[in-house]
């Protein structure tokens, strides 16, 4: 198994990703664009989640495609993001086709960075809703990590958060291989790096020196019970949230990506300590281009561990590329 070219979540074909920013607010949008419509569906793990047309990705209801997804700041003022996407995709063109009407399928997740440094003073309406119209049309095969688009503003405990990728490659099989990616936006309640160090909890995950390349502290401090949380002294529902996507280029139907999800989740809890708390909106979308074959059992075991090991490097990535603007409240990675 080995990386995907740019270590995207564009490796996995028919994708693109656009951000868009607000530097004196300090928050951000980022679309993912689906070529043609693909399969998707999503899981909620955080007890405090925000989001926009996710009941339609239950693999029993009737929707199956959609045309992008956002993952934006702004908190619930950020739902406004899902609008502007769907303004530029109609545009374009794209959306479900009714009568003589196209309704674009835009599904996403919000989190919160209203307490970041940021100026929140925007005026009648919040600028998220012309940040997902800028995103569309920003969209391509490369985009920059780190603050930017929906990592504009985002932290974690102690540290500025970031928007992550990565990308990785199944073993071949008879029916050749597949690729999977992560896209996410980490505003954790949790810590990326163990106790006070600055090595990363997805360590072990880690291809050539996407992070870093400090691998494991030598001796693993103890465990303790005095966790690294962000806001400890002020812990509140809807301050904190990793919002996400895995996708592949293998076939898969509604009920398989969702399992895609399930399991992605696991790099949520191997690249971050706490992970899926009360106080967090964890959520992840999983979507298939479909541009494989689907795969065989033991290849869908594959894939389930990569989007595990694929998402833990994602955020990792994400707090690794974060940069310094002049109003933070928390250091980044790089400058601490």
């Amino acid at each position: 198994m080995s990386g995907g070219k740019q270590n995207l979540i564009t490796d996995v074909e028919g994708l693109s990703v656009g951000n868009a920013s607000d530097k004196k607010a300090k928050t951000g949008v980022t679309v993912l664009v689906c070529d043609q419509p693909a399969t998707a569906s999503c899981h909620v793990m955080g007890g405090a989640p925000g989001s926009r047309d996710t009941d339609l990705l239950s693999p029993e209801n009737t929707v199956g495609e959609i045309d992008a997804v956002f993952l934006s700041g702004g908190s619930a003022f950020g739902i406004d993001a899902g609008a502007g996407a769907m303004a530029a995709l109609k545009e374009m063109g794209r959306g479900f086709q009714i009568a003589d009407q196209r309704i674009p399928i835009v599904p996403g997740a919000i989190l919160f960075d209203m307490i970041n440094g940021g100026d929140k003073d925007w005026g009648q309406y919040p600028p998220h809703r012309e940040l997902g119209y800028q995103a569309v049309g920003a969209a391509g095969k490369t985009f920059d990590l780190g603050s930017y688009g929906a990592g504009t503003g985002a932290l974690v405990a102690g540290l500025k958060g970031g928007l992550g990728s990565a990308s990785d490659r199944l073993p071949d099989n008879s029916v050749g291989s597949g690729t999977i990616g992560a896209l996410v936006a980490v505003n954790a309640l949790g810590n990326p790096c163990i106790a006070n160090t600055k090595h990363f909890w997805a360590a072990p995950f880690e291809q050539g020196s996407e992070f870093g390349g400090l691998g494991l502290p030598h001796p693993l401090p103890p465990e303790t019970k005095d966790l690294k949380i962000k806001f400890r002294e002020r812990p509140a529902a809807g301050t904190n949230t990793t919002i996400a996507v895995i996708a592949t280029d293998l076939t898969l139907t509604k009920a398989e990506c969702k399992r895609l999800a399930v399991a992605a989740h696991d790099g949520f809890a191997r690249a971050l300590w706490p992970a899926h708390t009360p106080l967090d909106g964890d959520m992840i979308f999983a979507i298939s281009t479909g541009k494989k074959p689907a795969p065989a059992m033991d290849q869908w075991i594959d894939l389930c561990a990569l989007a595990s090991s694929t998402m833990a490097r994602a955020i990792a990535r994400g707090i690794y590329e974060a940069s310094p603007h002049e109003t933070d409240i928390f250091p980044c990675w790089k400058s601490g």
